[in-house]
């Protein structure tokens, strides 16, 4: 099993992978398709099923699936100019993807949010259809956006098609017991197993460009985030708040009146400043998904500002640790908020960043392990229930308390000496049941919880 760090670290456009960028790389996928038709393709049309549909004017999902229509990918997303094409093709009924010329698509009535009919894949189904000139359907495919910008036909889903089909990597190991047995033959760290699996396939230069590249992504996430106030859109009128807290906690700095609990406060504003930036919009990176990006990058800037004799020499085995966690998550459980609620999403990052730090900070293989179980461990049973289907409520707040669990799980971890009562995987097995058993109300259908029980909303 081989999930590359650039698949769990992806730069893309908020407010979600699943409902946002997923959709957006099934429309490019199909539009390969129609490329390589042997027939002319007059129109599009698209359907949109289940989580997608109960969430996906909140989650910006209708905008995702157009503009994807219109050959926007997340990674080279451009928000100025998408601005202007989505205008272009309300007021055309068009859209005009390259190599493929004008095509008939109304968003009134060619993009479809059908509430009655989810597929049976998984909660996050679309259909996407090409027509001829006549309005007949000569071209379909059924996606699935599986979680954190993953995307998979409904052919690939059904085959149980497998995360990698590449050469065979160093350290292929598929569970956390496998990873820790590989790590005492080897005698080498989580990071340096990640390390030599990237390096097998993408060589040494490009992972330590790519790594550098996430970072400075992340990081610039934190920074617009701790600079723009103002209210994100949606409806709900949320006020953003990272940048008061963080200017406040600036000027108290140094005055001896804070108590030792408002380190907590640096976590939380660090993470809220790029679910706040997720919100409205912007550039993130999924780690491993867009409603949980704030965890990592919150941890890994608490790291490098707040801990003493931290180094921006450790930010890659700090990456590559969290991404060897959240691989053995998705490959045996969940990502996903809509397959398996927010213990899927800021649980996962949670674990991943736990790791990630304990990493860092000189732990062995069995303490990051038990770092990462500890944070998971205690996100379990957390619903996705995002009021009025934004990433905002209560979304942001909650990016700021995994992050707070995540260094907490690191250091109770650190205090240890390895050795714990539940290991990770049976925790990851215990994440992934209850998922499945999980009412649909609570993933991501904003059918129950506090998106039902907030006044006004």
């Amino acid at each position: 099993m081989f999930l590359s760090v650039f698949d769990m670290f992806k730069v893309g456009v908020g407010p979600s992978s699943s409902h946002t960028m997923g959709p957006m790389v099934a429309a490019a996928r199909f539009l390969d398709k129609v490329r390589a038709a042997p027939f002319n393709v007059a129109g599009l049309r698209a359907s949109l099923h289940g989580s997608l549909a109960f969430t996906g004017i909140g989650h910006a999902t209708d905008r995702a699936t157009i503009l994807g229509l219109a050959g926007f990918e997340p990674e080279s997303y451009d928000a100025e100019r998408a601005e202007a094409v989505l205008v272009a093709i309300r007021e055309t009924r068009t859209v005009t993807p390259e190599g493929l010329g004008p095509l008939k698509f109304d968003p009134n009535a060619d993009l479809i949010f059908d509430y009655d009919r989810p597929l049976p894949g998984h909660a996050n189904g679309m259909t996407l259809f090409a027509t001829d000139a006549q309005g007949d359907v000569v071209l379909q495919q059924v996606y699935y956006s599986v979680g954190g910008g993953f995307v998979l036909t409904e052919e690939e889903l059904a085959a149980g098609k497998a995360t990698d089909d590449g050469p065979a990597v160093p350290f292929p190991f598929k569970s956390a017991a496998e990873m820790l047995e590989m790590a005492k033959a080897s005698g080498k760290s989580i990071a340096a197993m990640k390390r030599a699996n990237e390096i097998s396939r993408l060589g040494a230069d490009r992972l330590a460009k790519g790594t550098a590249r996430i970072w400075e992504v992340m990081n610039g996430c934190i920074e617009r985030g701790l600079t723009t106030d103002g209210t994100l859109p949606g409806g709900l009128k949320v006020r953003r708040r990272a940048k008061a807290i963080y200017d406040a906690l600036q000027a108290e700095r140094g005055l001896n009146l804070t108590a030792p609990h408002t380190i907590n406060d640096w976590m939380s504003t660090y993470a809220m400043a790029v679910n706040e930036e997720n919100a409205a919009g912007g550039q993130v990176v999924t780690a491993p998904t867009n409603g949980a990006a704030g965890v990592v990058p919150a941890v890994l800037r608490y790291y490098l500002d707040h801990v003493p004799g931290a180094s921006k020499a450790h930010v890659e085995d700090f990456l590559l640790t969290a991404a060897a966690i959240g691989g053995l998550v998705k490959y045996n459980a969940s990502i996903s908020g809509a397959e398996a609620g927010c213990q899927a999403e800021v649980g996962s990052a949670a674990a991943m960043a736990a790791a990630g730090l304990c990493a860092v900070m000189g732990g062995t293989p069995e303490q990051v392990e038990n770092a990462a179980e500890i944070a998971l461990e205690h996100h379990l049973g957390m619903t996705c229930d995002p009021v009025k289907g934004l990433v905002q409520v209560p979304c942001i707040e909650r990016n700021g308390l995994g992050a707070i669990k995540a260094v907490s799980a690191a250091s109770l971890a650190l205090r240890g000496d390895g050795q714990h009562f539940v290991p990770l995987d049976a925790c990851i097995e215990t994440m992934r049941q209850t998922g499945r058993d999980m009412h649909e109300h609570y993933k991501e259908t904003s059918l129950g919880g506090l998106a039902v029980n907030i006044p006004n909303c």
